[in-house]
């Protein structure tokens, strides 16, 4: 199902612009001086790609990544380029958009077999003679 919803996504990328940050973690003076984490920013309701119902579904997927402005935040810095750490933070997001939009299939509610049913009461009836077995007049 997820694949082959991923031939017809959607190109947003034109939409998401990004915000830059100096990184933590390892780089010695590289995470000091330069500004290598990225941040991708895509606001949903203004988005002139997707329908409504698309971007309402969007949102009630995604509300936790969400902020109060509608804006979705995807950060990353795993890399010690800016470019490289664009383009990861530009796939996470595509990926998240293109997962909250596949609509899981409606769940048919089953009856157990008959011979289900015969086997949980066998199982029940001997159950309940081993406990009668167990009864007796202890007292002598």
């Amino acid at each position: 199902m997820f694949l082959n919803y991923l031939c017809c996504v959607k190109d947003f990328s034109h939409e998401i612009f990004f915000k830059t940050a100096r990184s933590g973690g390892s780089g010695g003076q590289n995470v000091n001086k330069v500004e290598t984490m990225a941040e991708a920013c895509w606001h949903v309701a203004e988005s002139a790609v997707f329908s409504e119902e698309e971007k309402e579904l969007i949102s009630t997927k995604l509300a936790k990544k969400i902020n109060k402005d509608g804006l979705l935040h995807v950060k990353s810095s795993e890399t010690r380029s800016q470019l490289e750490n664009k383009q990861i933070a530009r796939s996470k997001m595509e990926e998240l958009v293109t997962k909250s939009l596949i609509q899981p299939k409606k769940r048919k509610p089953t009856k157990p077999s008959k011979a289900a049913k015969e086997r949980r009461l066998e199982s029940k009836k001997r159950e309940g003679a081993k406990k009668e077995m167990r009864r007796g007049d202890w007292q002598e």
